[in-house]
């Protein structure tokens, strides 16, 4: 649990430093808004792609060696992209990012199933879900401080140089199942031995969740709340900066004051759903996208006061960490057989980068439309980006909540 919750937190750190450095960018001439969206629309469809193909391919290999080369693979392309600053060149870099983080995810969610029984799921994949927040709050506050104070290379440097050592840690510590240190495996130790019934092939297995309906409802659920939470994760220290006047510090602790809260939320749905429903996800779905859609309210149209903004960024937090948890992987991971968590994870996950990749292009040109330049200076409106973001999160509430009765699947 160590390995892989500190390995996903920090290998999270080597895909946002892109949304820490745009003003630097932009306020040196470097790149344009437009140009920044291309960046980072090509990280989004490549680790969709990467999600998806690495997620099939998660349930043949290893997770130890399957993960730990996705976070070395991704901190040598974090190192090149500190000293990029040719367009094209910065669009493959970050793809190829894409494609290795894409690797990570479903490696981690395959050793969880390797690793802990069905009704113990919620809890663990809870608690692993909080890697996001964690990658997050080190991004948002520590990067940005780095950034502001030795520019805007070391927000993918400092990222690169920490992974490489967190890559060998993980590969250290990071076991592939109980049986390879000699112990029984989960389902022996569980008494879950039905679910060790004669299986086909894992390629065989693996097809069952194309022809699962809640899948597909699931998928096209998270791909709408990813456009979300990419738009807080990508343009939300830029619309704190712009709109707000807060300083590139002051922005980032606003975004890492909702990573901290988005742990506590993710550790509260495991418990949730495994303890107070019964392992059932549906019903803890509904509570925590009203909680996420409240707070959104908050965040753009509550009153202009710090300590206000600082309670909405808490409530976001923790209500779309456990969106994350249950939509974005685990409830996929429990309507799916035994022996396809991979393939589960990367199914729903192209569906959820496809959305934050296209969320970056629309956010990208909505919020360049509202760009007006008044003697030399950029001034921004982003009440259409914001009507956008909005819908989307309350179309994934809706669509989710169709699912109420879906049942997991032995």
């Amino acid at each position: 649990m160590l390995a892989i919750t500190l390995g996903y937190g920090f290998i999270y750190t080597c895909r946002l430093g892109l949304s820490i450095v745009k003003k630097p960018l932009i306020d040196e001439g470097i790149f344009s808004v437009e140009e920044l969206a291309l960046i980072g629309t090509a990280f989004f469809y490549a680790y969709a792609l990467g999600k998806f193909f690495n997620g099939f391919l998660a349930d043949h290999f290893r997770p130890r060696a399957f993960f730990s080369v996705s976070i070395f693979m991704a901190a040598i392309v974090n190192l090149f992209m500190g000293w990029s600053t040719l367009l094209w060149v910065s669009i493959g870099l970050w793809a190829l990012n894409g494609w290795f983080q894409g690797m990570a995810a479903p490696s981690a969610v395959v050793s969880i199933t390797n690793w802990f029984s069905l009704k113990e799921r919620g809890r663990r994949y809870g608690l692993w879900n909080a890697s996001h927040s964690i990658g997050e709050g080190l991004t948002f506050y520590v990067i940005a401080v780095v950034v502001s104070m030795a520019g805007w290379r070391y927000g993918f440097i400092l990222p690169g140089i920490l992974c490489l050592l967190v890559s060998v840690w993980v590969y250290a510590f990071l076991q592939n199942d109980p049986t390879t240190i000699g112990l029984r495996s989960i389902n022996q130790w569980s008494g879950e031995e039905r679910e060790e019934k004669q299986q086909a092939a894992t390629w065989q297995t693996q097809k069952v969740v194309f022809g699962i309906r809640a899948m597909w409802v699931v998928a096209i659920s998270s791909g709408l709340m990813y456009v979300t939470r990419y738009a807080i994760n990508s343009w939300g220290v830029l619309y704190l900066q712009e709109m707000r006047g807060y300083s590139l510090v002051e922005a980032g602790t606003f975004i890492a004051v909702n990573t901290i809260a988005g742990i506590v939320g993710s550790i509260i749905f495991g418990y949730m759903s495994d303890k107070l429903f019964d392992a059932r996800r549906p019903p803890v779905n509904l509570i925590f996208a009203v909680v996420e859609v409240v707070a959104l309210l908050l965040i753009f149209y509550g009153p202009q006061n710090g300590y206000v903004l600082a309670f909405a960024f808490v409530l976001y937090g923790a209500g779309l960490s456990g969106l994350m948890a249950s939509i974005g992987g685990l409830f996929g991971v429990d309507i799916s057989p035994r022996g396809a968590a991979g393939a589960a994870m990367g199914f729903v996950g192209v569906f959820s980068y496809i959305g934050a990749g296209t969320q970056e292009i629309v956010s990208g040109k909505l919020i360049e439309q509202g760009v007006t330049i008044i003697d030399g200076v950029r001034h921004y409106n982003f009440d259409t980006p914001i009507l956008f973001w909005i819908s989307c999160s309350i179309l994934s509430m809706l669509l989710a909540a169709t699912l109420w009765n879906t049942k997991i699947r032995d």
